[in-house]
Formats: C-alpha cells, sequence, structure tokens
C-alpha cells in the first residue's frame, strides 16, 4: 500500500501549527469544494483527499501516531506493544530472542490494506464514524436600486441559485455597500452548516442630487428680481416639493440648508441627513431699452 503523505496534501511543513493546517484545508477545500466544481471527478477526489489529511492532521491524538509510525501508522498500537515486549526481554534475557525478531521482520507497509481504511476503518471515519464536518460556500449577488427606492425601508425577492429569498432592505443602504443574509449560501458537507449570501448594492442616482453619506446636495435657479428684493422659491425635496424664503439681496453661490430633508440615517429610525441647497442666480437676457435704462439709473445712482 502506498504511503500517503497528508502534510503534502494540504501543501504544509510537518512542524505546521493546528492554526496553519486549519487555514491551508479551509483555502484548499473552498478551491475543490463540490459546490464549485459540479461534475469534476478531479476536484471531487482533490475534496476528498484534503477531508482525509485534515481528519488526521486536525486531531492531536492521530497526528502524533502518523508522525511517530510514517507508514506503519495503522499498527502503531502493535508496534508499540512489540517495542515493550522486545524492552521487558531485554531486560530479562540482555539480547533480543531470535523468535521475536523474526516476527517483525515482516511487518512492513505491504501487508497494509488501504491506507484510508487503514486509519479510518471499513467505510467510516476516524473517530467512531466520524466524518469532516465542512462549511458550504458562501455566495455573492449584486442588487440594483434606484436612490430614491433605499429612501425608504422595503421589502424585496431575490433569486439566488434558483431559490426565491424575500429580504427587508433598510432605508439608508449606500453605494457597494454589503449586507450578510446568515445561512442562505451552499448546503454544508457532512452535516457542515451552510454558507452565507453576501449582497452588494449598486445604487443609481435618480435624483438631481448628489449624495454624500446621508446628505444631498442641490442646485436652485433664482431670478435676479427675487435674489435682490426676496421671496420664495420653490425646492424639490425626496419626498416632494417645499417652498422657502429667500432673503433679499441674496448673492449667487448661497448655500441654504433644509434640516433633516436628507436621507435616512442607515439603521436609525426616524434620523435623516439634512439637504443643501445652492442658489445659482439667473441674469436677465434680451432686454428690452426701457429696461436698460432702468439698469443703467440704477447703476447712476
Amino acid at each position: 500500500m502506498a504511503f500517503i503523505d497528508y502534510y503534502q496534501t494540504l501543501g504544509i511543513p510537518k512542524n505546521a501549527s493546528d492554526k496553519d493546517i486549519k487555514s491551508a484545508y479551509r483555502k484548499l477545500a473552498r478551491k475543490y469544494h463540490p459546490d464549485l466544481n459540479p461534475n469534476d471527478a478531479e476536484a471531487n477526489k482533490k475534496f476528498q483527499q484534503l477531508n482525509e489529511a485534515n481528519e488526521v492532521l486536525s486531531d492531536p491524538e492521530k497526528r502524533k501516531k502518523y508522525d511517530q509510525y510514517g507508514e506503519n501508522w495503522q499498527r502503531g498500537e502493535e508496534y508499540a506493544e512489540y517495542e515493550r515486549q522486545q524492552k521487558q526481554n531485554r531486560q530479562q534475557h540482555g539480547a533480543y530472542s531470535g523468535a521475536h525478531a523474526s516476527s517483525f521482520e515482516g511487518f512492513g507497509g505491504d501487508d497494509f490494506s488501504d491506507f484510508f481504511q487503514s486509519m479510518f476503518g471499513q467505510g467510516a471515519g476516524s473517530s467512531g464514524g466520524r466524518q469532516a464536518k465542512y462549511r458550504g460556500q458562501d455566495y455573492n449577488a449584486e442588487l440594483q436600486l434606484t436612490l430614491k427606492a433605499v429612501a425608504e425601508t422595503h421589502k424585496q425577492t431575490l433569486t439566488v441559485n434558483g431559490k426565491n429569498i424575500r429580504i427587508t432592505i433598510p432605508a439608508g443602504v449606500e453605494n457597494g455597500q454589503t449586507i450578510k443574509i446568515a445561512g442562505h449560501g451552499g448546503p454544508g458537507v457532512n452535516g457542515g452548516p451552510a454558507g452565507d449570501l453576501y449582497i452588494a448594492f449598486s445604487i443609481a442616482n435618480d435624483t438631481n442630487f448628489k449624495r454624500d453619506g446621508s446628505d444631498l446636495y442641490g442646485t436652485v435657479k433664482l431670478d435676479l428680481y427675487t435674489a435682490v428684493l426676496g421671496g420664495e422659491v420653490t425646492v424639490d425635496t425626496l419626498n416632494g416639493k417645499v417652498k422657502i424664503k429667500v432673503k433679499s439681496e441674496t448673492q449667487n453661490g448661497t448655500k441654504v440648508k433644509l434640516k433633516g430633508k436628507g436621507m435616512p440615517v442607515y439603521k436609525k429610525e426616524n434620523e435623516f441627513g439634512d439637504l443643501y441647497i445652492t442658489y445659482d442666480i439667473n441674469i436677465p437676457t434680451n432686454l428690452t431699452e426701457k429696461q436698460k435704462k432702468l439698469f443703467e439709473e440704477l447703476r447712476a445712482m
């Protein structure tokens, strides 16, 4: 029976720590997981080899025996008992007996059955039938929404890997933000837990505002006469139109804040950002001669 180097299987040195073993196993097992390699017999075989290596090396007692006896790991107890007998014989007779020596000559790898069977038993795991459990693969999905849509909490149904999942999308999520839906990834192996679903949001801006966190920024056109004399102007918000007062002698580029008219703050009930409006004053064009004369009079004053 061919000896299997479990350290080589996991790509780690013989002095690898428990953490190194776990890390190497998880990395390779994810790569060769059946969920990611459907109908790939070679990948499935590699996955089984990784589980076998991890089964031995992650168990301190089994690893100790494996390291001590190497190719004779399966018959390590028999070998240890033989050594104890020889030690006792040396103490009694001062030398090995020929009979005992000859009984050990045939104790080698050729006497072994399949290496996996020798460690785990016929069709069973190494610890009373226990097989290595492996967490399912994590899934990743992208959900496209509009800025107006994420201005309020709502429910939406996603289809992931052929399954419909209804989720609640909290108001205020941001572009590129990722949320985790626990247990909705790939199924586990040998009773292991399912993986998780990670949803990344791609938010398209369907408004005239610029978003910065929970605050919004916009520009409002203001005619010269309202800017000079004061008055009212109608402003768009996410929740409809509002009228705001304009002070007389308002300068171009003046910024005003509409408190609480921005985006909802993520997962904070009844908290909102602000809306900042910048005035862009329109200079009148196509003036009549009378209008020009009036401006000239103003300038002269």
